[in-house]
């Protein structure tokens, strides 16, 4: 229906590229002197929420030794939880970005993209309140409130062409499951909201041509246009040089003729 076929994986990179931002987040355990006795690397995963209470509240049977051993934390997960249209950064449709091609005669192109917000969710998970403070702390600085990443959407095809794509922070809730019977686990979230800008483009255009050379005819009587011996003038515009690149600073060389 809608023509070529063709896939640019952007849903898929911004979910790697989202997760890659807090796969390095640790929690230091101190004793009284204040000297760390342990560190623990934050496990991230892309999963609901509801999965990982489900996790924490059910204590399922492990291998090991037959014990029911509950869900470590602390850990984390993250979701996309809505994609919205972004009036705001529609460029005009018929723009376009053109690219090298294989030679210097030739060009490819591409429209301008459409812009969606999608909105991501960051659960933290901890039992101890001190451990969900000591991620959230290392979260929080680096968006004020925004933090732009820079990729290359077309890596393999255009090395060249980067994209910044901001991420902003929306809004930090917190809940403390500790009410209950006193058999009950206490779980402290920590949940932040976060809103990418990202655009999604179209197919790639095939290479064309170059245009190099400009013609202009000048007739007195359109009825004769027709006619090669009514014509008063033409005009003729090409680079100098003629074999320049089309990337190149060049001026024009104008003939009247």
């Amino acid at each position: 229906m809608f023509g070529t076929y063709f896939y640019h994986s952007k849903t898929r990179k911004a979910v790697a590229i989202f997760g890659r931002l807090f796969n390095n987040l640790y929690v230091l355990r101190k004793n009284a002197a204040g000297a760390t006795i342990s560190t623990v690397k934050l496990p991230l995963a892309y999963a609901p929420k509801e999965k990982y209470l489900e996790r924490v509240r059910e204590n399922p049977d492990l291998q090991d030794g037959g014990e029911k051993v509950a869900i470590k934390l602390p850990r984390a997960s993250f979701e996309i939880t809505g994609i919205q249209y972004d009036t705001t950064r529609q460029l005009t449709k018929l723009s376009n970005f053109s690219q090298p091609g294989s030679a210097v005669t030739k060009r490819t192109k591409m429209y301008s993209p459409v812009p969606y917000n999608i909105t991501f969710t960051l659960n933290i998970y901890a039992k101890a309140h001190d451990d969900a403070l000591q991620i959230v702390e290392q979260i929080l600085p680096t968006f004020n409130p925004q933090y732009t990443v820079t990729i290359k959407p077309f890596s393999s095809k255009y090395p060249d062409f980067v994209e910044d794509i901001p991420i902003i922070i929306q809004s930090v809730d917190f809940t403390d499951d500790y009410d209950g019977s006193l058999q009950s686990r206490r779980t402290i979230i920590y949940t932040i909201s976060f809103e990418m800008k990202l655009q999604y483009y179209g197919p790639l255009e095939a290479e064309s041509a170059v245009i190099t050379q400009s013609q202009v005819d000048l007739f007195t009587d359109l009825a004769s246009i027709n006619d090669s011996a009514s014509r008063t003038e033409r005009i003729t515009s090409t680079p100098t040089p003629i074999g320049v690149s089309a990337d190149s600073d060049f001026g024009f060389n104008t003939i009247v003729s």
